[in-house]
């Protein structure tokens, strides 16, 4: 089966992680997902997950990794990277493609800066290197709404700043009714949103030696659309595409977000 979809867990350095992998390509893409790591792990998704991103499972093998299921307070996005890297070495992938979003893209790029070994190509969508005044505020209104169990509120307030027209709509509705279910708590997401207003690398973008391709969104109301010109200026020989007209959640919105990724990807698999 193409997508040959699993749910996986691995245990490493005294802790585990929960992941999924498909496709049956030769070559190994990582994707990395944002704070919503902190509500739900990939663990059970394999299935309709493979299914949402199937472009990729013909060229790659993929593989979706959230953060240990024990993360410490204070936990960085240098962490992060760090786990992952010690969980690329026990599961034998040498390097990969590495596909961050949002917070994800964070942890993308603390490894291409501190593990630069490991990472084929870089995608960093909808990410920053630094907290924006706008991130910030994003977080710290998401941390309260915690503080007070408003997990409808979260969920309310992210579609409000992630999506555009009709999908915001909807987007509405389907946040209404999965608000019911509420988290058991708020430590894990805490501890995601606290480490993004702590993420600096600015200063480091020049140490990223691998092609990077930077996607971003000119209404995004979560982190600005000033980040991502930010990281472009910044990181060697990197490319940029702008969306006009989206947010935050552009890569579920758009219909032509993942074969845009995959385009560069398989561009820079064919120049190795």
């Amino acid at each position: 089966m193409l997508l040959n979809a699993r749910n996986e867990n691995i245990e490493y350095n005294g802790t585990d992680c929960d992941y999924i992998s498909f496709g049956s390509g030769s070559d190994v893409l990582i994707m990395l997902p944002g704070v919503g790591d902190g509500f739900k792990t990939a663990k059970g998704i394999a299935v309709p997950f493979a299914l949402m991103y199937r472009c990729f499972a013909e060229n790659f093998k993929v593989y979706v990794f959230s953060r240990r299921n024990d993360m410490p307070d204070g936990f960085t996005t240098a962490d992060m990277a760090d786990d992952l890297s010690v969980i690329m070495e026990s599961l034998e992938i040498g390097s990969a493609s590495i596909f961050g979003v949002s917070q994800g893209g964070m942890i993308a790029q603390k490894l291409a800066i501190d593990h630069p070994e490991k990472v084929n190509s870089l995608v960093l969508a909808v990410t920053a290197s630094r907290p924006s005044d706008l991130l910030k505020e994003s977080i710290e209104t998401w941390l309260d709404m915690a503080d007070r169990d408003d997990y409808k509120g979260i969920l309310l307030d992210t579609a409000e700043r992630s999506y555009t027209g009709e999908y915001l709509e909807r987007a509405r509705m389907v946040n209404q009714l999965i608000a019911s279910v509420k988290p058991k708590d708020y430590t894990r997401f805490r501890i995601l949103c606290r480490s993004c207003l702590k993420h600096d690398t600015y200063d480091e973008l020049d140490r990223i030696v691998c092609p990077t391709f930077i996607i971003g969104a000119d209404q995004d109301g979560v982190i600005g659309p000033d980040a991502s010109s930010e990281m472009n200026a910044r990181i060697p020989g990197s490319q940029m595409y702008m969306y006009e007209g989206y947010s935050h959640g552009v890569y579920e919105q758009t219909k032509d977000f993942n074969n845009r990724v995959l385009r560069y990807l398989m561009w820079q698999k064919i120049g190795r």
